[in-house]
């Protein structure tokens, strides 16, 4: 942890990450908080004893806070006694991602990419809807995660994940002139876009959850369910909204993954092997980050529990290449 020393006496302050937070009660029958705190260098178990709401606040996981304290040693590890905290404000200057996973590039960076592409479409409903729902959902999508466990579960990991198919498919479309490019581009940034709503997310931009839409409804009949409205209230031609509501529905593939409909045009065919290409990456690369060179990982669920081999021919800290050098 990055503390500031302010005295000799072991006294610290700085910016943390609640990351977990318990309330309990002490054995002499006081309230105390127990917590884990983090930032980019680490974590430390921390203590609030004598934790009154009214006089110390009320503090949530992922909240960005300011203490103050005193590092202790118990069982052999350090532990932080809180004297002060306070939640942190605007006028601190403090940059969320030195705290939390975030993507390569700002989220204003990969939102502007994706919105001039759609700017160059020649196909005008296309552009219509696509920009509508960008651009109605640009401050949430700066930051959003594209899940709350596993791939891109992280700070604009949303943004990430779409710019990175729609990199591919600019690619795929290449190779493959007979397919329609800008049908599946607009696929692409419209796949996962309801997101937005399935999840509950803290300012940091780490999911907390479901929500009641997002676990009654899922994102892939919520996000037909946009691509509807947006092309009734824009008067986008029947035959352009279904094929981009069965893009949305069909890009988890099988049934058995979620897809509430196989794809059956090539473009909703490429965009869900797309999907499912940058998710497993994604869960590739975390996996063996954490695992030593010339050895295998653990299972890794999202993998259907194979063990992973870490070579050591490949880089693991080069970022993903999404803007031209």
């Amino acid at each position: 942890m990055n503390f500031t020393p302010i005295d000799n006496n072991g006294l610290v302050d700085g910016f943390c990450l609640i990351k977990s937070l318990e309330k309990k009660v002490s054995t002499k029958g006081d309230a105390y908080l127990d917590m884990m705190l983090g930032d980019a260098d680490g974590e430390i178990n921390a203590k609030l004893w004598r934790y009154r709401e009214e006089s110390n606040g009320v503090y949530t996981v992922n909240q960005l806070v300011k203490i103050r304290g005193v590092i202790l040693q118990y069982n052999g590890s350090d532990q932080l006694k809180i004297e002060r905290i306070r939640p942190v404000t605007p006028e601190d200057g403090v940059n969320i991602s030195d705290f939390v996973q975030s993507a390569d590039y700002t989220g204003e960076q990969m939102f502007n990419e994706l919105y001039g592409i759609v700017q160059s479409f020649q196909d005008e409903e296309l552009k219509k809807i696509v920009s509508a729902i960008l651009n109605d959902r640009r401050l949430p999508l700066l930051y959003w995660p594209a899940a709350f466990k596993l791939h891109h579960a992280i700070r604009g990991g949303l943004l990430l994940h779409t710019l990175s198919i729609v990199r591919l498919a600019q690619s795929v479309t290449t190779i493959y002139p007979f397919l329609d490019r800008e049908l599946l581009i607009a696929g692409a940034i419209l796949h996962d876009i309801a997101k937005l709503q399935e999840y509950t997310v803290a300012d940091t931009g780490i999911a907390t959850g479901y929500s009641v839409e997002g676990n009654l409804l899922g994102h892939l009949a919520m996000g037909a369910m946009v691509v509807e409205q947006y092309a009734e209230k824009l008067g986008i031609s029947r035959q352009t909204a279904v094929l981009l509501e069965h893009m949305v529905l069909s890009h988890h593939g099988e049934p058995e993954y979620g897809a509430a409909v196989r794809p059956m045009f090539m473009e909703a065919e490429i965009l869900s092997e797309l999907d499912l290409m940058d998710a497993r990456l994604y869960q590739m690369r975390e996996s063996l980050a954490a695992t030593n060179p010339e050895e295998f990982s653990s299972r890794v669920w999202a993998m259907d529990n194979r063990k992973l081999y870490h070579h050591t021919r490949t880089d693991l800290n080069n970022p993903i290449q999404l803007f031209k050098s």
